[in-house]
C-alpha cells in the first residue's frame, strides 16, 4: 500500500451517480445496481456486502464525493473498514458540500436508470466526453 490516502474531490464530479442534476442514463445499469447495497444501517451494508468503498468514476484514487455526501462519512461500514485500515484521510470524515445529492442509493438508481434505454442530449454529450477519456458506458 502507498502512503496515499483516499480523500473526496471538493464537489461531486458533473457525472457523479448520486448527483441530483446529473443526466439518468449517463452509465451502464450494472453501475447504478452498486448503490442501493450502501442505504440502512451498518448491519444492512454488510448483509448485501457493501463493504468496499465506492470510488471515484472518474478521479483515480479518490472516493466518490457523491457516495460519501448522500449516505453520510459516518453511516458508512465500508469507510470506516478503511478508516480503520488507515486508508482513508481523517478530512473525509468532517466532508460536506453543497452539491444537491440523493438521499439514498435506492434513490439514485431509480433516476439513474430511468433514461438508460434513451439517455437525453445532456446524457449524450456527456457520455461522449466520458468516451473520450475512458472512463464512459461500455454500452455506449
Amino acid at each position: 500500500m502507498t502512503d496515499e490516502k483516499l480523500t473526496c474531490a471538493a464537489r461531486p464530479c458533473a457525472s457523479c451517480p448520486y448527483r441530483k442534476d446529473a443526466p439518468s442514463g449517463l452509465w451502464v445499469e450494472a453501475e447504478y445496481d452498486k448503490l442501493p447495497a450502501y442505504d440502512g444501517e451498518i448491519v444492512e451494508q454488510l448483509m448485501q456486502g457493501a463493504i468496499g468503498v465506492f470510488l471515484c468514476h472518474q478521479r483515480d484514487g479518490h472516493l466518490c464525493a457523491g457516495w460519501v455526501a448522500a449516505h453520510g462519512p459516518h453511516d458508512l461500514l465500508a469507510l470506516r473498514l478503511a478508516a480503520g485500515k488507515q486508508e482513508v484521510d481523517p478530512s473525509v470524515f468532517d466532508y460536506e458540500t453543497d452539491v444537491p445529492v440523493f438521499s439514498s442509493g435506492a434513490e439514485a438508481r431509480a433516476y439513474g436508470i430511468a433514461d438508460i434505454e434513451a439517455p437525453g442530449l445532456k446524457a449524450r454529450r456527456l457520455i461522449g466526453k466520458l468516451l473520450e477519456k475512458g472512463k464512459g458506458r461500455e454500452d455506449a
